[in-house]
């Protein structure tokens, strides 16, 4: 039984004193963003107030009703169905029916089609194949990575010269961080949360705060590269930013934003971490590998960061690197092919057709080059569009959403690392704002440890806050 004052092991919630500092924290995290999100949408008003009068005054500029005949009714039948894809998208599955969210861009992208808003052989390339080769691609890494072993034996490398709570912290950080710097987040997620739940057990710690560093880490750490997360996959197709360009102007944002999860995570919890108490010494259990498809795993994966950063294309190594380990006699192929997230990629193909189904019949280039003077060279306003935009449909959708408007950017690779921070970042608002969040969640209700909302929320929420201002004032500069 937990002391009085004290979260115990297996997440039950008391009341101790760092009430007081934890309410604190949510509601003035609350506050400023709904401030910034009144600044924002009092601004975008007002703009669009100016631009309406122009609008009426202007014989010769008819957006919304060149919009709305275009096509004999293509344009509202684009509208209709981006919306309903969308908001099946933002809420997960559709009411009543067992449609999910591939599911739904599924349909989406096929109803693109029916209403002949594109025709199969433009929906054919509205697909970003270099961003559904790459994220394969390191899907397959990242599967021969866990199947090898090699996670297990990297976190109990590190997690074994922790003498203290705080040390476990900054170790599971650090670990989650970094692998997601390089590899997808989601699956680092994935690995991590078994892996971590497994040993808090064992020390007999409040699990709460270890899983929160586990997502809230994953979702920092992957914003220093494109093979991060899938946005920044998708981001660094349509932008051509090199990998190495785009490390360089994100990987501070990352590192520095690390460091403030300790930070937030450590005076959110400081019963479990403001101590001098040590851990204890629970017995090394065996850990079953296959030592030489580690290594060789190991291998490629190195190689390919090298190529990576040599300005190799990326989708070309991704894919190569991942082939190359489908050749072995160690684990057979099936095992790889189950670790991978097949409906994510089926996802982002019915999204791709969506989106180019919109852009083709409703936004015009006229409505793109209008909408553009609402000054999305504002790092501030982009931030904060791009940030509500995630956390109202996820990250991926916002991007695709925003790909439209960030050609008329004066500077679009800015522009482009800008969605890149903030998409990635905002997943740490809520828990439901990314899916390395609920993969977290899911895996520890399935272990009987409830992440509730409210629990995420009053870490997540300031820690949001803070990391978009850090990569506001890192680009903007």
């Amino acid at each position: 039984m937990a002391s009085p004052g004290v979260e115990s092991p297996f997440g039950e919630k008391t009341h101790d004193d760092r009430g007081g500092l934890v309410s604190a924290l949510g509601a003035a995290a609350i506050v400023a963003f709904c401030a910034i999100a009144a600044t924002g949408a009092l601004t975008l008003i007002g703009k669009l107030a100016l631009w309406a009068a122009e609008a009426l005054r202007s014989p010769q500029f008819q957006i919304f009703e060149r919009i709305l005949s275009r096509d004999n009714g293509a344009a509202p039948a684009a509208v209709a169905v981006f919306v309903a894809t969308y908001v099946v998208v933002a809420i997960g599955k559709l009411p009543g029916f067992h449609l999910d969210r591939a599911g739904a861009a599924l349909l989406g992208a096929s109803l693109m089609v029916a209403f002949n808003v594109l025709s199969l052989d433009e929906a054919y390339r509205a697909i970003d194949l270099d961003a559904l080769t790459l994220l394969l691609g390191m899907m397959i890494v990242v599967a021969n990575l866990r199947l090898s072993g090699f996670f297990r034996l990297a976190s109990n490398f590190f997690v074994a010269r922790a003498r203290r709570p705080l040390m476990l912290l900054l170790a599971i950080i650090a670990i989650s961080g970094c692998f997601s710097a390089f590899l997808v987040n989601d699956t680092i997620c994935l690995v991590m949360t078994p892996l971590t739940l497994d040993l808090v057990r064992r020390l007999k710690r409040n699990a709460t705060p270890y899983l929160l560093a586990i997502a809230m880490a994953s979702n920092i750490g992957s914003v220093a590269t494109i093979t991060g997360n899938p946005q920044n996959m998708i981001i660094g197709s349509f932008s051509n930013i090199s990998y190495g360009a785009f490390a360089a102007a994100l990987w501070p944002v990352a590192a520095i934003g690390l460091i403030v999860t300790a930070v937030v995570i450590a005076l959110a919890y400081p019963r479990e971490f403001l101590t001098r108490e040590t851990l204890l010494r629970p017995p090394v259990r065996p850990v079953r590998n296959h030592r030489a498809l580690a290594i060789k795993s190991v291998l490629v994966t190195f190689v390919m960061m090298a190529l990576f950063f040599a300005g190799q294309p990326v989708a070309k190594v991704a894919i190569v690197g991942g082939a190359a380990l489908l050749f072995t006699r160690s684990v057979k192929a099936e095992k790889v092919y189950r670790e991978i997230d097949w409906p994510l990629l089926l996802m982002f193909a019915g999204l791709f057709i969506v989106v180019a189904g919109l852009e083709k019949a409703a936004l015009t280039p006229q409505a793109v080059a209008t909408l553009g003077r609402f000054d999305i060279d504002s790092v501030p306003l982009l931030s904060a569009v791009t940030a509500g935009l995630s956390n109202l449909v996820s990250n991926v959708p916002a991007v695709l959403v925003l790909k439209p408007f960030l050609a008329h950017a004066a500077d679009p690779q800015r522009a482009w690392l800008v969605v890149a921070m903030a998409s990635t970042l905002a997943g740490n608002f809520t828990l439901v704002g990314s899916v390395a969040n609920l993969i977290v969640a899911q895996r520890a209700q399935a272990e009987g440890i409830v992440l509730s909302f409210w629990t995420y929320f009053k870490v997540g929420a300031p820690l949001t806050l803070l990391t978009i201002a850090l990569g506001v004032w890192q680009l903007g500069s």
